[in-house]
């Protein structure tokens, strides 16, 4: 998958995402156990990001994208630094 901007938008659309905007988080980022209130979507352009669940880790770099369903508890962690699309839609 490219990690272009651009094509990762338009991608996202094609999954009923909307509310994009980009975000980069620094080596060392960690942010806690959280939720959301709609289904989340993170798509690496650059860097990489560490993603836990209560079950599973996933490891995304440039190119990767994981859908989070609203109310998945989770915590992410950055070594080298990320920047990423982000964006949500309301749960099917």
């Amino acid at each position: 998958m490219p990690a272009d901007e651009k094509s990762a938008r338009e991608f996202l659309k094609s999954l009923g995402y909307t509310g994009f905007y980009v975000w980069s988080d620094p080596p060392g980022t960690f942010y806690d156990w959280h939720s959301h209130r709609f289904d989340e979507v993170r798509f690496v352009l650059s860097g990489s990001v560490t993603i836990k669940t209560k079950t599973d880790t996933y490891e995304l770099e440039a190119g990767d994208y994981l859908e989070i369903k609203a109310g998945t508890l989770h915590l992410a962690r950055t070594s080298q630094g990320v920047t990423y699309l982000c964006a949500h839609k309301e749960s099917a």
